[in-house]
């Protein structure tokens, strides 16, 4: 066999496949027709994600997309404005959302590494009364930040930025989608940004190793609207609880595993820190590694000979390459991912 037939597939940690064991509970789930709310292990993954971070309610959906989406088209009003970083998932990655959903503009900030300051939070929302201006309904955070490289928030902070919302009557919405991998960091607790947040959204699909699904996190009446417009969406479905299943499943058997990750992202980026053709590499702080390249190496060009080499990354942007961790790369794959470099 080729050595390089062995796939080294770091594009994203959304391509993970459900493990035997979370096959066998979907398998086995009991189902039913969610549209209804009677899928009883949709409502069991609901009850159980809403009680872990000590919010109301939840809603199972296909992607984080469509709960980031619900989220903001709640919170806003057409012509008013969301508060967000400037590399935000909720602004690069979805499609226009914002505007073609909720009719709302942005006030895109350039924080550290994708994460925001209470101070340019304040500094950011619209006069009151100023008929010049969008009116700022949402304030929208992301933890970790993809772009930043899988960097988290000092919980202090959002702790202050929160403070600011309260004293504007000002919505605050968390893109989750990694939380987990940041409070594996950090040794926050679910139930801790359930009490900071208004809405939370978290991918089950990404770190936690799920084929598909995100969670929305918020009060009764948020979530029932959320309900609606979901199915506005086309996002109704029927016997979802095979899905929630591993959803379930996820929770309780892939959350402390997540250090796994980042022990291995840590690894790959010492690989990378020692090679000539890079120029930097960003902090890894969880399971994303963000290389960037010396001037006039193209990104495309590099990702495909890294391609070539059997090892699957992305392009991130003008001279950068992005490579994600999850439940599928092993120290097994490190150790020949490494030798492949080395013999580059």
């Amino acid at each position: 066999m080729n050595a390089f037939e062995t796939k080294i597939d770091l594009r994203s940690d959304t391509i993970t496949r459900p493990t035997r064991e979370m096959l066998e509970a979907m398998w086995s789930a009991e189902v039913g027709d969610d549209v209804f709310g009677d899928d009883p292990t949709v409502n069991a993954l609901q009850e159980k994600a809403a009680r872990l971070f000590g919010m109301e309610d939840a809603l199972f959906c296909p992607s984080g997309t469509m709960t980031n989406q619900l989220a903001i088209r709640i919170h806003t009003r057409p012509g008013s404005d969301v508060i967000c970083d400037k590399h935000s998932h909720i602004y690069l990655y979805e499609g226009g959302g914002i505007m073609l959903n909720a009719f709302s503009s942005v006030k895109l900030l350039d924080g550290d590494r994708g994460r925001l300051s209470a101070q340019q939070v304040s500094d950011a929302i619209s006069p009151e009364n100023d008929v010049h201006s969008t009116v700022t309904r949402l304030v929208s955070l992301e933890n970790t930040m993809n772009k930043g490289g899988g960097c988290y928030y000092d919980f202090k902070e959002i702790e202050a930025i929160r403070e600011v919302c309260s004293n504007r009557h000002i919505p605050l919405h968390l893109d989750g989608a990694r939380l987990f991998n940041a409070l594996v960091e950090t040794g926050e607790t679910p139930a801790q940004y359930g009490q900071v947040f208004d809405s939370i959204s978290i991918c089950l699909s990404k770190g936690l190793g799920c084929p598909v699904g995100s969670l929305l996190l918020g009060t009764r009446d948020m979530i029932r609207e959320a309900r609606r417009f979901r199915k506005v969406m086309g996002g109704g479905w029927r016997q979802a609880g095979f899905l929630a299943a591993a959803g379930i499943y996820a929770l309780d058997h892939h959350v402390d595993r997540l250090k796994e990750d980042h022990s291995r992202a840590r690894k790959i980026g010492e690989l990378f820190a020692g090679r000539a053709e890079v120029a930097e590499v960003f902090p890894v702080d969880t399971n994303i590694v963000i290389i960037r390249l010396n001037e006039g190496i193209s990104e495309m060009e590099y990702v495909s000979r890294l391609g070539q080499a059997g090892i699957l990354a992305v392009t991130f942007g003008k001279g950068l390459v992005r490579f994600v961790t999850h439940l599928e790369f092993t120290d097994e794959l490190l150790g020949i991912m490494a030798e492949r470099l080395q013999n580059r």
